[in-house]
C-alpha cells in the first residue's frame, strides 16, 4: 500500500538513498532538505515533491509546517533524520541557542509538534535518526541541555541523539493508544556528510579517502529507516524502541528514563512555547 512519507535531510546521506528507495517502492516521498540545489535536482529525478528548510532558524520550521498541513491531509509516515555534528566551538543560531541543540532536536521537535494533531489522525509512524553516538557521548544535564558551560561537540550530539530518543518514547507514551507509532534507530557507520565544518571533531574521520575501507554506503544506513517506514508497527515491530540493523537494541540507561523523558517534552514545549502558540491560531 502506498504511503505519504515526508523525509527531513532527504536531500544527502541517508535521506536521499531512503528517498529513492521509497519511491521505488511506490510511496508518495517529501523530500525536505536545506539545499536548495541538491534538494531540487534530487526531487525532479525521483519526481518527488520537495521543500527546504533551514533549521537554524525556527521561524522557517514553523512555515514548513504550515505549508505541509496545507498540502497533505493524510501523513502516514514522518522522518525526522535532518542534523549533523557542528564546531569544536560552541555557536548560535539566530534564534539564540545551541546550534546542534537546535538542529538535531529542536527543530524536529518543532516540526513534529505542529504536525502531532494530522500525524494522530492519520494513525502515523514517526521516526527519528538516532546514533550510538548517544551512547558513546551523551550526558544529558536537564539545567544544562545547551551546554552554556563545558561544550565539547560530540557530548552536544550525543545530547541531542538522546533527546530524540526519549522524544520518540514520550509521543509513544502519550499517544500510542491513539494509532501514532514511533521508533529510532542508528544507521551504522556510513560514507556521509555529517561532520561537515573542518573543524568538527570527527571532520578528519569522515572525510579522509580511505573512509571506505570502515564506513558503508548510504544506502545501507538506509535499510532500517526504510524498513520502518514501510512495515507494519504493533505487528512487525513495536513502537517506541531504539533499532539497530532492524532489531530492538539497547539504549544508554538515560535515553531509557521515562521521567527524564516527560521532563526534556516540557523543556521543550516551554521553549517553544511561542511557535506552538502561533501554530494554533
Amino acid at each position: 500500500m502506498s504511503k505519504t512519507i515526508i523525509i527531513t535531510g532527504a536531500s544527502d546521506g541517508i535521506g536521499a538513498a531512503a528517498a529513492r528507495q521509497l519511491v521505488s517502492d511506490g510511496h508518495r516521498v517529501v523530500m525536505i532538505g536545506h539545499d536548495q540545489t541538491k534538494t531540487k535536482k534530487i526531487a525532479k529525478e525521483l519526481g518527488a515533491d520537495y521543500f527546504t528548510v533551514d533549521y537554524t532558524r525556527l521561524s522557517d520550521v514553523n512555515q514548513l509546517a504550515d505549508k505541509l498541513l496545507t498540502k497533505y491531509p493524510k501523513i502516514d509516515v514522518l522522518i525526522n533524520n535532518a542534523g549533523g555534528l557542528f564546531n569544536r566551538r560552541r555557536t548560535e543560531t539566530s534564534d539564540g541557542h545551541e546550534t546542534t541543540f537546535q538542529v538535531n532536536f529542536l527543530a524536529s521537535y518543532l516540526l513534529t509538534r505542529r504536525l502531532l494533531d494530522r500525524l494522530v489522525e492519520s494513525h502515523a509512524t514517526v521516526i527519528f535518526t538516532s546514533s550510538i553516538g548517544h551512547k558513546l557521548f551523551g550526558n544529558l544535564d536537564l539545567d544544562d541541555l545547551e551546554l552554556q558551560r563545558n561544550y565539547k561537540s560530540l557530548r552536544a550530539y550525543g545530547n541531542s541523539k538522546i533527546m530524540l530518543i526519549l522524544f520518540a518514547r514520550e509521543l509513544n507514551r502519550r499517544y500510542g493508544k491513539e494509532g501514532l507509532a514511533t521508533a529510532t534507530f542508528h544507521p551504522g557507520m556510513i560514507a556521509t556528510n555529517i561532520a561537515h565544518e573542518p573543524t568538527d571533531a570527527l571532520h578528519s574521520v569522515y572525510h579522509t579517502p580511505l573512509k571506505y575501507l570502515w564506513t558503508r554506503p548510504a544506502s545501507v544506513g538506509a535499510r532500517t529507516m526504510i524498513w520502518l517506514a514501510e512495515r507494519k508497527p504493533g505487528t512487525d515491530w513495536p513502537s517506541g524502541e531504539y533499532f539497530v540493523r532492524k532489531k530492538v537494541a539497547k539504549t544508554s540507561q538515560q535515553a531509557n528514563d521515562e521521567k527524564l523523558a516527560g521532563e526534556v517534552w516540557q523543556k521543550a514545549e516551554d521553549t517553544l512555547a511561542q511557535y506552538l502558540r502561533n501554530g494554533e491560531k
